[in-house]
């Protein structure tokens, strides 16, 4: 595929992860899909040929790989810091994208995840693969920082910020997610 169909299928990508990230995966209809990235309707099929499924899986896999940069980058920017501070300034970033988004950017997996693991065994699976990405890199993150139990507490971590992205989202308020960080630095 050259240039130009990259590009395409890159924007029809980033416009169905805006769209699903703000209005899940039924407020990602292919035609809003197609409207928002302006490309035409038969790059769309050309370039998931699976359809909407095949769409949403990888624009899901796709915002897990940008969270997954975000928490890689801070870990490298803050090598220095403990895990608690790294994933203080996790939240941070977090509760900022989402407030400055109108409250409409919360986990690029959490709306696929509730509405469509029980009906679709593949958003299932990649929703799934996200989450274990996450929480195996946070683990690799406390076990290196000696954490006498990395996996246990990735996962707990993981759950805190999914939950107070969603109580966050719900209230049109950052403090879940301030009360999240908190307890995040208190655990570890």
């Amino acid at each position: 595929m050259g240039q130009k169909g990259e590009e395409t299928r890159g924007r029809l990508l980033d416009a169905a992860q805006r769209l699903i990230e703000s209005g899940g995966y039924f407020g990602a209809g292919l035609n809003q899909v197609v409207a928002a990235s302006g490309a035409p309707k038969g790059s769309l099929y050309f370039h998931f040929p699976g359809g909407k499924d095949q769409l949403v899986e990888e624009s899901v896999r796709q915002g897990g790989r940008e969270i997954a940069r975000l928490m890689a980058d801070l870990g490298e920017d803050a090598a220095h810091r403990r895990p608690a501070e790294m994933l203080t300034a996790l939240v941070g970033l977090l509760a900022h994208r989402l407030e400055e988004s109108g409250w409409r950017k919360g986990c690029p997996v959490a709306t696929v995840a509730l509405e469509m693991a029980a009906t679709s065994p593949e958003l299932q699976k990649a929703c799934s693969e996200v989450y274990r990405s996450w929480e195996a890199a946070l683990a690799e993150r406390l076990a290196a920082d000696g954490h006498p139990a990395p996996g246990q507490a990735a996962t707990t971590v993981l759950c805190l910020i999914e939950g107070a992205l969603v109580l966050a989202k719900a209230h049109r308020s950052r403090e879940p997610l301030d009360r999240a960080a908190h307890s995040i630095a208190s655990l570890l």
